[in-house]
């Protein structure tokens, strides 16, 4: 959701959060802010729109400070404009302050305030929070950190935030509850952001903020971290980042996503390198391996995500009942921990997020670690919140997804979850090794496929989208590993094409759906040798009878489908539990050439963010 930077050190700040809020843009904003700290006082600028637009709005402040915070906001409370921009100003001036996340008894607390003589100018939370540390560093004669602490110990909520006091020039207060939050260590200088991706060219050095801890940042001294619940100093765990500046720049394409969907042969390989030993017959993942008694003898196994990450959840759903017999349930976070769910000691709880940070999917874990559950994670990104409270997980390597509309981290959870699920097999005895051997062979090809599918694709899918580009509507359909592949094409077009899209399993055609076929519904079907292919080539010529337009994803040489469709993309055969990888990359193509020529904002599409760190 919205992006932090901030920067105090010798250098001139306002370059280096500028430059920072476009590192985090593809987290998803529709204002942007910044505020500097001069021996004047605070020179601060905000506006609705994009970061461009906060650049050309600032060109009358003084940019030569070297202390500042700056904000992309994603509206939750107060609609999008200048006023309920970031960062906001505490009703004395002093204090000034920017904030990811969600203050839910914001409303009793600006009551208070309002009943002390406090005015407010926007519709927001923040505004109320800034006021309030004001109220105690007033009220009780108190520094900028003190005060901070006693207010959010009042607060109801999620968040993470970042605090200058212009009495106080020379230090940052930050906290974190819910909201990711890490600051760089360099030398004489200090920067934070949400995530690493706006200093990684200054320092290789990084604290991640725990949940409940607040820091203060010095000029001179020893970043502070205490906790915010009773001020107990907490240890500095510095880490080394492992992201590079490369990783995060374009590469030559025109859009992160068309680079990232390119990128998967090597992401999949890279999810897989040093895993699937297959000459030796080996899956070696620590995370498994050392806890595959807490698996074997699970009773059952709960997957909770959302989005995305969902919907990789059902194909992982297939393949562990399919090759371990483990009976799983495949759950919304944002739901799971609402309806009250039946959760056991001897269940595992398997998260899955790209980011680490899903404010759902991390909710979810907390109920399962309190019933005492085994939880497990995959994600994408180290030192995630998901990767610290997990009793173990699995990293997907897939390295920086900057796209909102996720790909290569979809595929690279894919294939973790196809490696567990044959680990899992393998070791209770429920896949046999013919199967085993013959799966894992399979899966080693699958990036030279992926490559193969890219070449042959070029050009074709781009055809494709111009003849459909002006629909408003497409049904999406598969079968068995593929209703999920389905689910994902259609999320794929909603996201960035706004095109409304829906995914069903193609036998349900017929319950509803097929009800809005006509000669205006193109119908996606994924139609692969390998899984209920009669049964779908039936769904096909039903859907033929009523008119409706047919993109099939097939096999090469299905001369079967390609009669009957208006358009097909070919795929190479292998095996089913592994079409949803393969299929994935021709509807990622789809979606984004649709996109394109629409002329839509491919990596920031409208609404959206990267990672939800809100509920």
């Amino acid at each position: 959701m919205c992006g932090i930077v901030g920067y105090i050190g010798r250098r001139e700040a306002y370059p280096i959060i500028i430059n920072g809020l476009k590192r985090l843009e593809y987290r998803g904003y529709d204002s942007a802010g910044i505020v500097l700290s001069t021996p004047k006082g605070f020179e601060l600028v905000k506006t609705k729109g994009k970061v461009s637009d906060l650049e050309e709005k600032s060109t009358s402040i003084d940019q030569t400070p070297t202390i500042g915070i700056g904000h992309t906001r994603w509206a939750t409370h107060g609609v999008p404009n200048d006023v309920n921009s970031h960062p906001h100003l505490s009703n004395n001036g002093r204090i000034v302050l920017v904030h990811n996340g969600i203050i839910e008894n914001y409303e009793s607390i600006k009551k208070l305030l309002i009943e002390k003589g406090y005015t407010f100018q926007s519709d927001t939370d923040t505004e109320v929070l800034v006021n309030f540390i004001q109220l105690f560093q007033e009220e009780q004669n108190l520094n900028l950190r003190d005060a901070v602490r006693l207010a959010l110990n009042e607060v109801v909520g999620a968040y993470a935030i970042a605090v200058l006091d212009n009495q106080d020039p020379d230090t940052i207060v930050v906290a974190r509850l819910g909201s990711p939050l890490a600051i760089g260590i360099g030398k004489d200088e200090f920067f934070i952001a949400s995530d690493a991706s706006p200093f990684i060219e200054f320092t290789k050095d990084a604290i991640y903020l725990e949940d409940g801890d607040m820091a203060s940042i010095r000029l001179g001294e020893e970043v502070a971290i205490h906790t915010i619940h009773n001020n107990e100093p907490v240890s500095l765990d510095i880490q080394e980042l492992q992201l590079n500046i490369e990783a995060i720049e374009k590469g030559g394409y025109e859009h992160f996503m068309l680079k990232e969907i390119y990128e998967q042969p090597r992401s999949i390989r890279d999810t897989m390198r040093g895993r699937l030993l297959v000459d030796e017959g080996i899956i070696k993942m620590a995370g498994i391996w050392d806890n595959q008694e807490r698996f074997l003898k699970a009773k059952r196994i709960i997957i909770v995500a959302c989005g995305t990450s969902y919907h990789a959840g059902l194909v992982a759903e297939y393949m562990i009942e399919d090759f371990a017999r483990i009976p799983v349930e495949v759950e919304y976070a944002s739901e799971f921990r609402y309806r009250n769910p039946i959760i056991k000691k001897n269940d595992v709880v398997i998260a899955i997020s790209q980011s680490g940070e899903t404010a759902d999917t991390l909710a979810a874990l907390k109920l399962a670690k309190e019933k005492g559950a085994f939880i497990f994670g995959i994600n994408n990104v180290v030192g995630s919140s998901i990767a610290r409270i997990t009793d173990a997980g699995a990293y997907t390597h897939a390295g920086p997804e900057i796209g909102v509309a996720s790909t290569k981290a979809f595929t690279a959870q894919l294939t973790i979850l196809s490696l567990i699920a044959l680990k899992l097999g393998k070791k209770n005895g429920e896949l046999s090794n013919e199967k085993y051997n013959l799966l894992t062979r399979e899966l080693d090809r699958i990036p030279e496929l992926v490559e193969k599918i890219l070449i042959d694709c070029e050009g074709k899918i781009e055809a494709i989208a111009e003849k459909y580009k002006d629909n408003r509507n497409a049904i999406y359909l598969g079968r068995g590993y593929n209703y999920p592949s389905a689910l994902e094409g259609a999320l794929k077009l909603k996201e960035i094409s706004y095109i409304h899209a829906e995914g069903y399993p193609a036998a349900e055609m017929k319950h509803g759906p097929i009800a809005l076929l006509d000669e205006n519904m193109p119908v996606i079907v994924i139609a692969t040798k390998r899984g209920y292919y009669e049964k779908v080539v039936s769904n096909i010529q039903e859907i033929k009878s009523r008119s409706a337009r047919i993109i099939a994803v097939v096999n090469e040489g299905d001369e079967q489908v390609i009669a009957m469709a208006d358009d097909h993309i070919f795929i190479p055969e292998t095996a089913e539990e592994f079409t949803p990888i393969l299929a994935a990359i021709p509807l990622q193509l789809l979606s984004y050439w649709i996109a394109v020529k629409l002329g839509k904002n491919v990596d920031q599409p409208r609404n959206l963010a990267k990672s939800v760190t809100v509920e």
